[in-house]
């Protein structure tokens, strides 16, 4: 069982706006986050600070963050950062406890994705891990192509074992294996939570899996049962997969994790009728 067996339920509203090309205008931004922020959810990821020449939808994440409402709840913020100088800047705010980095097991990914081997990779998290903790932050490493990838490059549930045994060492302590091209299924979850699990039981170890719509039960159902506590989605499902082999593939839709979890009597603490609104702004900021 995973280290803390309470239930953590992460929105990720940066994952649904990042790959929209339509500007999201600031304000709209800002009332959609700081309405999530009062439903009860572990963790927001609200936003990234990283190039917006690469991500520029999230250009805007300091502004955002300057206008967020904290007084009144308990979520905590992750921001995702790429590389130091992007964990510096998130460094300077307070307000964020967590920053997020997307580590790659796939050497081919890795490379496309940021031009640096996995090895380099490893280096730049030690580098970022160490300038988080001196200011009480704590790591979330997504493991990217946890679940498989389309290069060819080696994977078995033993590969991740390995990696979380390498990450673990540098003094981190939270994972979300992420199924980056939406090819996990019940069988692929239930191997792999059933194999890091036991053998990381001081760890955090979460699912960030991609979904087709009517598959979304399943696998919430079968990473439970192996014993997954922590689990990401994004409201309403939006935010899709783009290396998915079809464009039904998208973010697990939040709304409907909770319900599950809530008729199983595993999750309380949700406001309901907060949760019902953002269902209805995430049509308004996403589809508008």
């Amino acid at each position: 069982m995973s280290k803390s067996i309470e239930l953590k339920i992460i929105d990720c509203p940066r994952d649904a706006m990042q790959g929209i090309d339509a500007f999201i205008p600031t304000d709209k931004k800002v009332a959609y986050i700081n309405a999530l922020l009062k439903v009860g959810f572990d963790t927001l990821d609200f936003g990234s600070f990283v190039s917006p020449k690469a991500i520029p939808q999230l250009k805007d994440t300091e502004e955002v963050l300057s206008r967020l409402e904290l007084d009144n709840t308990n979520t905590k913020l992750l921001a995702i950062v790429a590389n130091e100088r992007g964990a510096i800047n998130a460094c300077e705010h307070d307000l964020i406890s967590y920053l997020g980095y997307p580590f790659s097991i796939s050497e081919t990914f890795q490379q496309r994705n940021t031009n640096a081997s996995i090895e380099d990779s490893l280096k730049r998290l030690d580098n970022i891990n160490n300038s988080a903790r001196k200011v009480d932050k704590s790591m979330v490493v997504y493991l990217s192509m946890g679940f498989g990838n389309p290069y060819g490059d080696p994977y078995h549930e033993d590969i991740v074992a390995q990696w979380l045994e390498r990450l673990s060492n540098l003094d981190i302590n939270i994972f979300a294996l992420s199924d980056t091209i939406g090819v996990a299924d019940a069988n692929s979850i239930d191997r792999l939570f059933k194999t890091v699990i036991p053998e990381f039981s001081s760890l955090e170890i979460g699912a960030h899996l991609h979904t087709k719509p009517h598959e979304w039960r399943e696998k919430v159902a079968v990473a439970y049962s192996a014993g997954c506590r922590r689990f990401d989605g994004a409201v309403a499902g939006f935010g899709g997969c783009p290396m998915a082999a079809d464009e039904l593939t998208g973010n697990m839709p939040t709304e409907k994790m909770i319900r599950y979890f809530v008729e199983m009597g595993l999750l309380q603490e949700i406001d309901q009728q907060q949760l019902n609104n953002c269902v209805v702004m995430a049509s308004e900021v996403f589809l508008s």
